[in-house]
């Protein structure tokens, strides 16, 4: 063998490293020109070009390459310690790939190609030192944990605060939020911070209700069941109800609505497929009572004295006899009330109750879906009451003509395009008072023909005279909302200790990060809600607010800068940084634009329709945050027919008929379709209600079944569903974006146990004690569609092991 010969295949691997760096450099000069020219950070084109030059050094087996990446790495490291410190995730993307290049740069048979007189190569000291340096920094960054907050409630109970909520038996479940003031907490004891780790599976029923070939992309199983009557309520996405068992998981009665394709070709025609539950109402409950009127109640006869009262995904409204599953003849027609009555047109899917009704004495109250940014000529979201035996309407509220109430008359058509409630009401019963989360007057990114009525009573909370449906008091949250901040989670009532005395309170959590604190009789501010100026400048057309009511209780974000954008390669974050760059975004409340501009917290919000639940003897509220930055692009209408239809409501331009504009609406993602902020993006959290202080804050859920390679990574992922919690002290969440149902200690966060799950659980968890006297916790893992997380159509039972 030459010498000659074995000196080239020595040069290969040195040679193959320049190419690469080369290409490298050439792509981050390239990125970098255009970062800088957008007025972001200088690093990539600078970098760009000592990676250039380090590749055309090694071709030319030049031993300088090496002191040139020891100065490129080191520069590196000093640069990313400037703009994150030891954030060891927004590291990863920075230093990794530098980092491990230099390594295979130290090793003896890469460098001694690079020898030609014997002597060391120049630089090779210098690349250790940077070397070390690189790992130093990645080693340290292991002991911190940036955005969590350490803390630990000191309290059992606070002096003379109870559970005020509606009274049931303690080991039921009776309303979707376990009772209807949406506390979601649970009087049980029996699993503890000590014992949950002890949590096995008890059962697992599959309810068939898969999703099928025609059925829209977001198919999703958001529902939390009902345990009352001896039996768990539990409905699908196709609007079927099924009563089990709550101690084996047997079936004992099911319901199938068949639903109506409405004309629909197929069921593509719906935006959504959603039950997130049923209602239950017992007129024995009521026997012994008075009317919030104070009259006395008189008995009831009725053929169906425990009902479950399904809304259907065809715009029907169903009672069933809560013992057999068939439908209360005496109910409406048949049965069944078809709530497409004085609507006007509407496509397919494009109306109809995601969410239960409210039940009380004598009414059920349902709102209503309105699919958004479609075009400007929707159903309204009109509330309507209905005699909860007769089915008769009883009020309209329609928020496009707020003042009269008076049932509608035949042949006429509610106020089209009104603001709408699509998720859940909170019932005060005592008050004589209903409690409406509210969205805004479609489309959602443009205003400029909203009507005073509509805007009115948009994106905040409305409570109503249940007797009446008028208007008691109102609140806004966000004023003219050009971001879809409608108020997506069910408000939640509570007794709250202040420093003033002991208040009826109303929380209402929103996507903005704000969790509002009402006097529930009167609207008026608990906790101080200040007006803060926001950006300015809306699309021709168009007007802002000049501010926005931000509340003292929050878990808002701050706000991005081009360094939180991130990437798992220095790559795909230049690309971040590039679109971060690109787009308006003066912080929260950024107005929707041409240009196209970055909305943060996103539309999905940093809670939505999930919730808060609280500790009411504690008084704690223990939440799961998430942190998702979306992005929003106007288009002129003109221009919309060239960027191809629309295919649901996050992907493709929304059409936004009828308005100057459509928008594109998407989260803003790296081209790997990773998040281009930095993590964490979810998080659980215990805020004090007494002082308004988050207590602890830490990251929660893991990457394992949203990346490509399913490596449990504790990185905190987003959340969709709500929490609960119990007076033992521990938490429940299923809505991760991984599936795991988890519980927690709701005094420090710390995490008790976990429980791999069939599918996504993108729904809140509940807990019952069954017949046998134990305690069980149910989730339903039916995933989503619009999220990517696996589907299924699972429901299973936990219980303490023996």
């Amino acid at each position: 063998m030459s010498t000659d010969g074995a000196l080239s295949r020595s040069r290969l691997l040195p040679s193959l490293l320049g190419i690469l760096l080369l290409l490298m450099g050439l792509a981050m000069l390239a990125g970098g020109i255009k970062l800088s020219m957008l007025g972001g950070s200088l690093y990539y084109l600078l970098a760009g070009i000592g990676l250039a030059l380090t590749g055309i050094l090694l071709l030319m087996a030049r031993r300088a390459a090496l002191g040139l990446y020891a100065l490129v790495l080191f520069a590196s490291t000093v640069w990313a310690l400037w703009e994150v410190g030891l954030d060891w995730w927004q590291l990863v993307p920075r230093l990794a790939m530098l980092f491990a290049l230099g390594i295979v740069m130290l090793l003896p048979w890469f460098r001694r190609p690079l020898l030609r007189d014997g002597a060391a190569p120049m630089g090779t000291g210098a690349l250790g030192v940077a070397v070390v340096l690189a790992g130093v920094t990645a080693l340290a960054s292991q002991f911190t944990n940036p955005g969590e907050i350490k803390g630990q409630l000191d309290r059992d109970s606070v002096d003379g605060m109870t559970n005020t909520a509606p009274a049931m038996p303690d080991g039921d479940w009776n309303s979707y939020g376990r009772s209807a003031h949406g506390d979601r907490y649970s009087p049980l004891t029996q699993i503890t911070p000590q014992n949950a780790h002890k949590l096995v599976e008890a059962w697992s029923y599959r309810t068939g209700d898969l999703p099928g070939p025609n059925d829209p992309g977001e198919t999703t199983a958001e529902n939390t069941p009902l345990k009352v009557n001896g039996m768990l309520y539990v409905c699908t996405p196709h609007s079927q109800v099924i009563a089990l068992d709550p101690d084996t998981g047997k079936e004992i009665w099911r319901f199938d609505p068949k639903l109506s394709t409405q004309n629909a070709a197929n069921f593509k025609g719906w935006a959504h497929m959603t039950c997130r539950g049923v209602t239950y109402h017992d007129d024995a409950v009521y026997a012994t009572e008075q009317s919030p009127t104070g009259s006395a109640s008189a008995p009831v006869a009725s053929v169906c004295p425990r009902r479950i009262f399904l809304p259907t995904a065809d715009t029907r409204l169903i009672a069933l006899n809560a013992d057999t599953g068939k439908m209360c003849e005496d109910f409406g027609d048949k049965g069944q009330v078809d709530l497409r009555a004085n609507i006007g047109g509407f496509t397919a899917g494009g109306y109809y109750s995601t969410s239960p009704p409210a039940v009380t004495k004598d009414l059920v109250v349902i709102g209503g879906h309105v699919t958004d940014n479609v075009s400007t000529d929707e159903p309204s979201g009109v509330i309507r009451a209905f005699d909860v035996h007769t089915g008769k309407l009883v009020w309209n509220w329609d928020s496009g003509n707020p003042d009269d109430t008076t049932p509608i008359a035949e042949g006429k058509v509610y106020t089209r395009n009104s603001p709408n409630m699509w998720s859940m009401f909170a019932v005060d019963e005592k008050l004589g008072m209903l409690y409406l989360p509210m969205g805004n007057q479609t489309p959602d990114q443009f205003g400029g023909a909203r009507t005073p009525e509509s805007e009115l009573h948009a994106a905040g909370l409305t409570a109503l005279d249940i007797g009446t449906g008028k208007v008691r008091w109102h609140f806004q949250f966000t004023h003219h909302d050009l971001w879809d901040m409608d108020v997506g989670g069910q408000p939640t009532l509570m007794d709250l200790k202040t420093a003033d005395g002991v208040k009826q309170a109303v929380l209402a959590s929103t996507k903005q990060g704000s969790i509002y604190v009402l006097d529930r009789s009167t609207g008026q501010a608990i906790v101080p809600i200040n007006e803060v100026p926001v950006p300015q400048g809306a699309v021709e057309g168009d007007h802002t607010s000049p501010t926005q009511p931000k509340s003292d209780l929050n878990l808002m974000p701050p706000p991005l800068q081009e360094r939180d954008m991130w990437g798992v390669t220095p790559f795909d974050q230049l690309i971040c940084r590039i679109d971060f760059k690109s787009m308006r975004y003066d912080g929260p409340f950024t107005p929707p634009s041409l240009q196209g501009s970055i909305v943060y917290p996103g539309n999905f919000g940093v809670f939505d329709w999930g919730g808060i639940s609280v500790d009411p003897v504690r008084q704690i509220a223990f939440v799961n945050p998430s942190y998702m930055a979306f992005k929003s692009k106007m288009i002129p209408a003109a221009e919309i027919a060239a960027q191809g239809p629309r295919k649901s409501e996050t992907e493709g331009v929304q059409p936004n008929k009828g308005a100057p504009y459509g928008v594109v609406l998407e989260a803003l993602l790296s081209p790997m379709g990773l998040p281009c902020q930095a993590p964490a993006w979810g998080y659980v959290a215990a805020v004090d209600l007494t002082t308004h202080q988050v207590l602890w804050k830490h990251k929660n859920g893991t990457v394992r079944d949203s990346s490509p390679v399913p490596i449990p990574l504790s990185m905190g992922v987003p959340s969709l569903g709500g929490t609960f919690t119990t007076a033992s002290g521990v938490g429940f969440l299923s809505g991760t974006l991984d599936q795991y149902l988890r519980a927690y200690d709701v005094k420090n966060g710390k995490q008790l146990w976990e429980g791999r799950l069939p599918a996504g659980a993108q729904t809140t968890p509940m807990t019952y004690t069954g017949k046998d006297g134990k305690q069980y916790v149910l989730v339903v893992a039916g995933g989503h569609g619009s999220l990517g997380t696996k589907q299924g159509d699972y429901v299973i039972a936990y219980k303490l092991s023996e």
